[in-house]
C-alpha cells in the first residue's frame, strides 16, 4: 500500500505540476475530512507520514479518565492500560485509525475534498506563473473556435482570442500556431482565464524586442506606438547614443528585421519614424511617407498646428479614408490639419499664424524698430544710446549732427558703424506732406458747393462732383488760382436751367411761364422732400403742367 502511494503522489506530481508538500497536505486534508465525516469532528485527529512520505497514519488522540462520556475524545483507564500498560489517569493516549473503518460516505466526502483541494492548488500555482507573464508573448496552437472567440492551447491552460483582438488580416484554422500578447489573467470559478490579444500596441512593441536586439537593450527605445490592426502602424524611436540610428537599426541591413515583423503582422504597413521633442519636426515626420513642406503652429495651448503639403502630396499625406493623419493626430497628441499651399491661403487665421507662413512663403520681413533689435548691432551702443534715451531708430534718426556729437559714452566710429547697419537692415521711407495752398483751397470748394444749394441753380451731386474734380485738379498754386476764377465766371454766367415739357418735349427754363412750342401753360415748384425724389430719379425742381382755357 505504501508503495502504491508514492506512485500515486509521484503521479500527481507529474500530471498536475503541483509540488510535494502541497500533495501532501492535500492527503492530510482528505484524511481529515473522513474522520470529521465517520466521528463529526476533527479536533483531536493527527496524521502523520513517514520520513520517506510512502506511509501516512491517522490517529485520534483521547484522554484517559476513570469513566468515559465522550467516546470520541476520552478512554477509561482500563482500556488505556491494554494499549500503553504505564497509562495513567489524565494522560493522553494516540490511538491508530484504521482508514478502512471509514464507511462509504466517509470516503466519498474525502474524495470530493481531495479533488477541490487540488484544482484550488493547481489554480494558485497556475495563476503565480501567468500573472507574472502579462504583457509577454506566448505561443499557442489553434484548438477551437465559438462565437468569434479563438480558444487557444497554452499547454498547462487555456487561452482565449476574443473577436475584438484579432487583426482583419488574419485567419485561422485547426491546429494553426498562434503568438499572442497576455493582457489578463484570472481566476474564475471554472479554472484560470488566460486573455490573449494581437491588436495591442504592446504587441508589435514586443515583437520588435525579440527582432531588434538594440530595442532589447535599451539602446533604442520607442517613445510611443499608434496602430489600426490590420492598415498600419506608427512608432516613433529615438536612440541613447549618438552612433546609432534609430530608424535604421528598426528597419536592418535590407529590411531583414521590419520584414520580419511585417510578416508576423501578416501584411499590415509599418512607418518607422524618428521622435523629436520639437513638436513642429515630429509633426512633419509623423506624416511619413509624406513630404511636409512646413508646419505652422495655430494654437499650441489647444495643440492645433497645420501642415503644407505640396499638391501631389496631399492624399498621401491624409492616407485613405484619412488612416494617416488620424495616426499623426494620435502619435504626436496634436490636432493636425493638412492643406496645401493655395488652400492654406485662402484661410483667415490669426495675425501670428499668418506670420509664420509668410515666413514660410518667404514674404515676410519682421520690422526692426528699435536699436537693440538691429542684427550685429553692439550692445554696448544700444545701451549707451538708451541711457541717453534713444532707443528707437526713428529717434535717433531725427537727430542733428551737433546733437549726436554731444551724446555721452558714444563715439564717432561707433556712430558711423550704426549708420551703416540701419542702412543694410532699415527701408527709410520719407512721408509727403500736402502743400499748404491745397489745405487752404478746401474751404473755398465748401463754399462754392454751399452757394450752388442756397441759389437753387445747381443740385448737391453737381455740387460735390464739381468739388472732387476741383480737390483733384489742384496740383499747384497756379492751378488752384486758375480753378478759382472759373468758378466765379460759372456762377456769374450760369444760365437758367434747361428741361423738357412734359407736353410735347421741347427745352424749357424755369424763367417761362408756357411751352414756347405748344403753349402749354408751365410751374415750377420745389420739392421739400428732396431726398423722396433722389430716390425716385429726379432732382431740383418738380413740373406741374398748366392747360390753358
Amino acid at each position: 500500500m505504501a508503495t502504491d502511494m508514492s506512485d500515486a503522489i509521484r503521479q500527481i506530481i507529474q500530471d498536475r505540476g503541483i509540488s510535494e508538500e502541497l500533495v501532501l497536505k492535500t492527503i492530510e486534508n482528505t484524511l481529515l475530512a473522513a474522520y470529521k465525516r465517520r466521528f463529526g469532528e476533527n479536533d483531536n485527529a493527527v496524521v502523520r507520514f513517514s520520513d520517506d512520505n510512502r506511509e501516512v497514519s491517522i490517529y485520534a488522540k483521547k484522554k484517559i479518565v476513570d469513566t468515559a462520556y465522550d467516546a470520541v475524545r476520552e478512554i477509561e483507564l482500563e482500556d488505556a492500560r491494554e494499549l500503553n500498560p504505564e497509562g495513567e489517569i489524565g494522560d493522553e493516549l494516540l490511538i491508530e485509525v484504521d482508514p478502512k473503518d471509514f464507511d462509504r460516505i466517509s470516503v466519498q466526502s474525502a474524495k470530493q475534498t481531495a479533488h477541490q483541494t487540488i484544482r484550488e492548488i493547481q489554480k494558485d500555482s497556475l495563476y503565480s506563473e501567468y500573472k507574472d507573464k502579462v504583457g509577454e508573448i506566448i505561443i499557442g496552437y489553434y484548438q477551437r473556435e465559438r462565437n468569434g472567440t479563438i480558444y487557444v492551447d497554452l499547454g498547462k491552460v487555456e487561452g482565449t482570442l476574443p473577436k475584438k483582438f484579432q487583426s482583419p488580416r488574419e485567419v485561422y484554422h485547426v491546429n494553426d500556431r498562434i503568438k499572442a500578447l497576455i493582457t489578463e489573467v484570472s481566476k474564475t470559478p471554472a479554472g484560470l482565464q488566460v486573455v490573449l490579444s494581437r491588436t495591442n500596441t504592446d504587441f508589435v512593441r514586443a515583437i520588435f524586442e525579440l527582432e531588434v536586439p538594440e530595442v532589447y537593450d535599451k539602446t533604442v527605445e520607442i517613445h510611443k506606438i499608434v496602430r489600426e490592426p490590420g492598415y498600419r502602424t506608427k512608432l516613433a524611436v529615438y536612440s541613447n547614443r549618438e552612433d546609432v540610428d534609430p530608424v535604421g537599426a528598426c528597419v536592418g541591413l535590407k529590411g531583414v528585421r521590419i520584414q520580419a515583423v511585417i510578416r508576423e503582422l501578416e501584411g499590415e504597413k509599418i512607418d518607422i519614424l524618428k521622435y523629436d521633442p520639437d513638436p513642429r519636426r515630429f509633426i512633419k515626420n509623423a506624416l511619413s511617407p509624406a513630404e511636409v513642406r512646413d508646419v505652422v503652429v495655430l494654437d499650441e495651448g489647444k495643440h492645433q498646428a497645420l501642415a503644407v503639403v505640396n499638391e501631389s502630396q496631399l492624399s498621401l499625406a491624409i492616407g485613405k479614408q484619412g488612416l494617416n493623419v488620424r495616426l499623426a493626430n494620435r502619435l504626436v497628441d496634436w490636432n493636425i490639419d493638412v492643406k496645401t499651399e493655395e488652400q492654406f491661403l485662402e484661410m483667415d487665421i490669426a495675425a501670428e499664424s499668418r506670420r509664420a507662413v509668410s515666413e514660410l512663403f518667404g514674404e515676410y520681413e519682421e520690422e526692426i524698430s528699435r536699436i537693440s533689435e538691429l542684427p550685429g548691432v553692439d550692445e554696448a551702443l544700444a545701451g549707451a544710446l538708451k541711457k541717453n534715451n534713444i532707443e528707437f531708430i526713428e529717434d535717433y534718426l531725427a537727430l542733428s549732427g551737433e546733437q549726436l556729437a554731444s551724446l555721452e559714452g558714444v563715439t564717432a566710429e561707433q556712430l558711423e558703424a550704426l549708420q551703416k547697419l540701419i542702412e543694410e537692415n532699415v527701408e527709410i521711407v520719407e512721408e509727403d506732406y500736402e502743400a499748404p495752398s491745397g489745405e487752404e483751397k478746401a474751404p473755398e470748394t465748401t463754399d462754392a458747393s454751399d452757394a450752388a444749394e442756397d441759389g437753387g441753380e445747381a443740385s448737391s451731386e453737381e455740387a460735390s462732383e464739381e468739388a472732387a474734380g476741383e480737390a483733384a485738379g489742384e496740383a499747384s498754386e497756379e492751378t488752384a488760382e486758375e480753378t478759382e476764377e472759373e468758378v466765379d465766371d460759372e456762377e456769374e454766367d450760369e444760365a437758367p436751367e434747361e428741361y423738357e415739357c412734359p407736353e410735347c418735349g421741347a427745352k424749357i427754363t424755369t424763367d417761362m411761364t408756357s411751352c414756347p412750342n405748344c403753349g402749354i401753360g408751365l410751374s415750377f415748384e420745389y420739392e421739400e422732400d428732396q431726398k423722396t425724389l433722389e430716390s425716385k430719379g429726379f432732382t431740383g425742381y418738380g413740373l406741374t403742367k398748366v392747360e390753358h382755357g
